[in-house]
């Protein structure tokens, strides 16, 4: 009590020191960072998956004004993505056009349906699944809704447009336990495992051995199912009927940082991750493949375009479009780098070389 700065030994003011050059200590910080350096160390830190997205969207490449000379912006199952991707897709578009509105007052047209399916959220409960779809967004207030009505596929068949709908609005009767009974004339009768699958295959695809080289007839058929397991099993009986000649390709697989080899490669090869081809990829001549990944949107080849096999090379597949403007198209399908973005499945990184095709 009582004292002043005087009773303190601190340490002695230059008088003729000028302040106004002295600046803050943060914003000198700021000042000696080296922008490039930061830039590389934060790149570093990314997965293969990260890293893309970090290059496509820096500020002054390509995407980044094409995204700005961008008039309109489609969105086809948003209902399908996780909230945080047009989140993401909001704050990205307002750092580059530098506006504040929702997705910086671009148009955002996005189609969904919530009645299908919803974000898969890995383990989780009814309740994270619904607040991970867009609904739960902060942007689901600024979007306006547009109900369409008419099921434009199915117009010729309109009792099956009914049935869609009251499956969906959860109208349909059922017979226990939330199942529901479907028309005898769209299911394939039960028998055994293998007799059904071959039954399945037939109804599909008949006269597949007439028709494989048919670019149509392959095309618009397809077999959808719910589990890797079952796909590589159908898959595998399929390509048993193809007769063209038989290629068989192994994806090269390695746990990131793993010096001291604690997980085998046997191990590695085994695991089947989501939207990623099997370690042992078998195909023939002729057969169809899907793409899994966006590789060349600008010459046709996107996310789930269809492509028959027309060549085999040690590292390379020859493929013919099958769809689209880009239909007839020869296209070299590379081996490329993959690390699956799912974290937290795995105790480590998978990194590996395949094909981005099932």
């Amino acid at each position: 009590m009582g004292k002043d700065l005087n009773d303190f030994d601190l340490p002695p003011v230059n008088p003729n020191s000028n302040l106004e050059d002295v600046g803050s200590r943060e914003v000198q910080e700021e000042y000696s960072i080296i922008v490039e350096d930061e830039h590389l160390q934060a790149r570093g830190s990314l997965n293969l998956d990260q890293k893309s997205a970090f290059d496509e969207i820096m500020r002054h490449s390509g995407t980044a004004q094409l995204i700005r000379d961008a008039r309109l912006i489609i969105w086809d199952e948003a209902s399908m993505a996780k909230r945080q991707a047009p989140e993401a897709l909001d704050r990205t578009i307002q750092d580059l056009i530098g506006n504040r509105l929702p997705f910086g007052g671009k148009i955002i047209v996005m189609g969904g349906d919530f009645r299908q399916v919803l974000p898969v959220v890995r383990r989780g409960t009814q309740a994270q699944v619904v607040d991970s779809t867009l609904r739960m967004s902060p942007l689901w207030s600024a979007i306006k809704k547009i109900p369409l009505t008419i099921n434009m596929r199915a117009s010729t068949d309109p009792w099956f447009s009914e049935f869609l709908l009251r499956v969906g609005n959860g109208n349909e009767e059922m017979v226990a336990n939330n199942f529901i009974r479907i028309p005898d004339d769209m299911a394939i009768p039960y028998n055994d495992e293998r007799n059904s699958m071959d039954a399945l295959i037939d109804a599909v695809f008949p006269s597949l051995q007439i028709n494989e080289a048919a670019s149509d007839y392959i095309v618009s058929r397809a077999i959808l199912s719910t589990k890797n397991r079952n796909v590589d099993d159908i898959n595998d009986e399929l390509i048993n009927r193809f007769c063209g000649e038989e290629k068989v390709y192994y994806s090269f697989d390695e746990a990131q940082d793993d010096t001291s080899n604690f997980y085998p490669i046997e191990f590695l090869n085994s695991i089947t991750v989501s939207g990623l081809p099997p370690h042992r990829l078998r195909l023939k001549l002729g057969c169809p493949i899907i793409l899994l990944r966006n590789l060349d949107p600008t010459n046709g080849l996107c996310n789930g375009t269809r492509l028959i096999c027309r060549g085999f090379q040690q590292n390379v597949i020859d493929a013919e479009i099958a769809i689209g403007q880009h239909a007839g198209k020869m296209v070299f399908l590379p081996r490329i780098p993959l690390c699956p973005s799912e974290d937290g499945m795995f105790p480590f990184k998978l990194n590996g070389s395949s094909f981005q095709f099932v």
